[in-house]
């Protein structure tokens, strides 16, 4: 039971609390996210240092009137728990409960949905102008972190908002991490303002005595003079300030009363406005303040001891197979560097970095950068692999296009969480990328069905014989293959794998999806029912040969891929049945045209018809038909 947290059913019902039983709320509402996550896992680092965050601004504000807009959702846990859904989110991220992040059907309260990182400025700024053109008086608020910060699209938004006379309100949740530790010139901007207390307090005061109007040209002409005393710097402290936002802080945004009071203030003043709070990634819980980067999204843990509770696993990750493959390689070939967009643990190239730190580049929250400054290196002799998820991938669609395959620029693209993902959901789930990319000239696309078959092609796209490759693989354990004994073969570009021979139907399946239709095989083998099953690997250049061999054999062909099925292996199949006049019926498995929501793998693939059971009955149609 939860003395205080147990009766509140909406941000109405803090409002009428004290300071000092706010702050005791604030630490219930933090012993519950732990207490959910333990057992329910989440991303739990970013939401426990933002819960001050979130109970300031549902005091000062009037959500939903006013607009609360949470940068990715990764703070957006209090958010939740303090607007009408406590008890769901017991069963937050489980399958027909709540999504992780805000979504904007789930509640009244969550103005904007947001899986991917940068987005909170520019969503803000559009409903601050709609409401202002359509008379509606209400506030707006974006709150977004200082790893989110650093994506290109929040500096558009910034850049456009500053020039818009639009009642906005920015805070700056600088906690200097995102995932892995924070990089680049804005995380050390952000270390210099906030070791600038002299000058921050100045300017704070100065612009709450002089505030708007014709007094602002005197007071900026002043603080900068004040601000150079201060820093013995000739620049501006306030690259925020550049962009047309007042720039208030750094404060503790970790400090209740803090917060409060400044938010009262703020709410008052017109115009756009940024305000930077510095919060601890974890707070309140030890183990994730001392190593917030596990802590992020740390799976199931003892909240007592905070011990990790790690799941039984027969196979290495994939991630692993690649961290370890890339970091070999490299040894061999000093062209190989290797890029990410924040995701170094993730992806596990943080096993690279710790060996040949110099040689991996984490370039921040920024994957259309990623892939640019990739085509660059390529561009003057380096061989970059850029490893981005699958569903970040998206946001770097036309970088890809233009800089690296248009040039015929020699890039290994890694797309990591590749395919369905579980319990992220709707926003992260890596299912586009086949169609998406099969269309672009230049460009090779591969998915492996094992450890060794990833190796190998990590291995293969780095010869001559290759043009830029995206090798794409999931968030999940190998088959168990022996891969660290095996030695590196090279993977004929385009060329597919024949597993079973067969007839009146086949099975053409791309990644490691083709496990189980290996299963779904072999038990129709035991009934003396013989498929034909190819493991394409390639979706482009795709073997015609391997094709043509199962429009002569099969009556119906069965096409498996963990993705959307529009324009994947699907469409890559039928294109060729109907150009050549085959009268062959082909049917799909994978992703159908609608976005899959979070659940566990193992629904979301019965969901899609992908499971082994639902392979076995459709296929066994077809031979009893």
């Amino acid at each position: 039971m939860y003395q205080l947290l147990d009766g509140i059913n909406s941000p109405y019902d803090i409002k009428s609390l004290s300071e000092a039983e706010l702050v005791d709320l604030c630490q219930e509402i933090r012993d519950y996210i732990i207490e959910c996550c333990s057992h329910n896992p989440g991303h739990l680092g970013s939401s426990l240092g933002a819960v001050e965050i979130a109970v300031a601004v549902h005091r000062v504000f009037d959500a939903p009137k006013d607009k609360i807009v949470w940068d990715v959702g990764h703070q957006a846990y209090a958010h939740k728990i303090l607007t009408g859904r406590r008890e769901d989110f017991l069963h937050n991220r489980e399958r027909g409960s709540l999504s992780g992040f805000p979504k904007r059907s789930e509640s009244e309260y969550d103005a904007f949905g947001a899986g991917h990182a940068s987005t909170s400025i520019s969503a803000a700024l559009g409903m601050a102008v709609a409401d202002r053109m359509q008379g509606c008086s209400a506030h707006h608020i974006a709150i977004i972190g200082d790893g989110a910060m650093t994506g290109g699209l929040a500096f558009e938004g910034l850049n456009n908002a500053g020039s818009i006379d639009n009642d906005m309100l920015v805070i700056l949740n600088d906690n200097r991490i995102s995932i892995d530790m924070a990089t680049g010139a804005l995380h050390k901007h952000l270390i210099k303002v906030t070791t600038s207390h002299g000058y921050n307090r100045f300017k704070k005061n100065v612009w709450e005595l002089l505030g708007e109007g014709r007094f602002r040209d005197f007071t900026s002409a002043l603080v900068s003079t004040v601000k150079k005393f201060i820093l013995h710097d000739s620049s501006d402290v306030s690259m925020f300030d550049a962009l047309g936002f007042r720039y208030f802080g750094p404060i503790d945004g970790n400090n209740l009363h803090e917060m409060i009071s400044t938010l009262d203030r703020l709410k008052a003043i017109p115009g756009p406005k940024l305000l930077h709070v510095v919060t601890t990634k974890g707070k309140g819980y030890k183990p994730a303040e001392d190593n917030p980067s596990v802590w992020h999204a740390p799976g199931s843990f003892d909240p007592e001891t905070g011990r990790l509770l790690k799941s039984s696993q027969g196979a290495d990750r994939y991630q692993v197979v690649f961290g370890e493959t890339v970091t070999e390689l490299a040894r061999r070939d000093n062209r190989i560097v290797s890029v990410t967009p924040a995701m170094l643990r993730g992806s596990s190239l943080n096993i690279m970095q710790k060996e040949m730190p110099e040689r991996v580049f984490d370039v921040g929250i920024a994957e259309g950068h990623a892939v640019t400054f990739s085509a660059g290196l390529a561009a003057s002799g380096m061989l970059p692999v850029c490893n981005i998820y699958s569903t970040f991938m998206q946001r770097a669609y036309d970088n890809v296009i233009h800089d690296v395959a248009l040039q015929k620029l020699k890039v290994i693209f890694c797309l990591d969480r590749a395919g369905l993902v579980g319990e992220d959901g709707a926003t992260h789930q890596g299912v586009f990328d086949l169609p998406a990319f099969r269309s672009v000239p230049n460009l090779a696309i591969a998915s492996p069905c094992n450890e060794i078959e990833l190796r190998n092609l990590l291995y293969s796209a780095a010869s001559d014989e290759y043009p830029a490759t995206i090798i794409r693989y999931p968030r999940a354990c190998g088959v168990g293959m022996d891969w660290r004994n095996a030695g590196f073969e090279r993977i004929p570009l385009g060329k597919a794998r024949l597993l079973h021979e067969g007839s009146r139907v086949a099975i053409l399946s791309i990644g490691p999806v083709g496990n189980r239709c290996a299963e779904a095989v072999e038990e129709f083998g035991k009934k003396g029912r013989e498929i034909l099953h190819y493991d394409m690997r390639f979706l482009k250049p795709f073997d015609m040969e391997a094709m043509e061999d199962a429009c002569r054999k099969a009556e119906v062909i069965v096409t498996v891929e963990d993705g959307a099925v529009k324009g994947g292996l699907f469409g890559e199949v039928c294109e060729y049945v109907a150009s050549h006049a085959y009268n062959i019926k082909v049917v799909p498995f994978g992703v159908p045209d609608k976005f899959i929501e979070q659940g566990s793998l193992t629904q979301q693939y019965a969901d899609c018809g992908m499971d082994l059971k639902n392979i076995v009955e459709k296929v066994a149609d077809f031979f009893d038909n």
